[in-house]
């Protein structure tokens, strides 16, 4: 999955959130994804850990926590996850809960500039897991994803996340351009990554309550979301290959924003 390479829109959060219904349950596996869930307050009902697997703490963990555990075999990590490498263990929680746009601006400490992050149309769990891992990093206050046809938290972006997952607020909201004009009325300025009348991504002052927008991996920022961006930037490419991977882009736009606003 790959991103027009040099562009990023900033975004400002809107009040449609939405949290999971109560009581819902999700799977999810890895080895650092399940030490966090269980180091966190998060409900952690079950953990399965394969017959022949090596000794990692997490059984210890869950004894110490009286979280029940199984140990079981490769056909039942195949029914619950399907393929993929779950290395030996796995959990069964509660639903990775969403914030409202309203819960994670009340978060924001007195005195920082606020940073949030909007994704138009990602669709790759792994480039969402990833993004999570940069922003808990470098202290993006939130995430904004669509409701529709976009990638949600699940156990893929929990792995890929190695824990940021339980770190990193995200919000989902039914309209994305709604939320930004909702986010400007806030004092928020939007950056966004589109050719169309950018400059140099170094040339921005990033010192204001932002929100980035990075597009979808194939198609980028969409019109409307596109129309709402105050600025758009560009990172420049001299190679061959005309485009970044969306994590990539996202991390280096990212690592611009804490160097604007924590110069050494």
């Amino acid at each position: 999955a790959y991103i027009q390479p040099s562009f990023f829109s900033v975004y400002l959060p809107s009040h449609q959130g939405y949290n999971n219904p109560k009581n819902m349950k999700q799977y999810i596996y890895g080895k650092n994804t399940i030490l966090e869930a269980l180091k966190g307050d998060k409900s952690v009902y079950t953990v399965y850990v394969q017959n022949n697997a090596k000794d990692n703490g997490i059984i210890e963990q869950c004894k110490r926590k009286k979280i029940p555990f199984k140990i079981v075999d490769k056909s039942e990590f195949i029914k619950k996850l399907g393929n993929v490498s779950h290395q030996g263990v796995m959990a069964e929680i509660e639903e990775y809960r969403y914030y409202s746009i309203d819960e994670i601006i009340n978060t924001i400490p007195d005195g920082k500039q606020p940073l949030l992050l909007m994704l138009d149309g990602l669709e790759d769990p792994h480039n969402l897991g990833a993004i999570l891992r940069t922003c808990d990093a470098i202290g993006v206050d939130g995430v904004i994803i669509g409701k529709n046809r976009s990638v949600g938290l699940n156990g893929t972006v929990a792995k890929v996340s190695t824990g940021a997952i339980d770190h990193v607020k995200v919000a989902q909201v039914t309209n994305l351009t709604r939320t930004l004009e909702d986010l400007k009325k806030r004092s928020f300025w939007v950056v966004g990554c589109d050719l169309d009348k950018s400059q140099d991504y170094r040339q921005v002052d990033y010192n204001m309550p932002l929100v980035i927008v990075i597009g979808s991996e194939g198609f980028g920022i969409s019109r409307l979301v596109k129309k709402s961006c105050d600025i758009n930037v560009v990172l420049p490419m001299v190679g061959h290959v005309n485009s970044l991977n969306a994590s990539v882009a996202t991390a280096v736009i990212l690592y611009q924003v804490y160097n604007s606003r924590n110069p050494l």
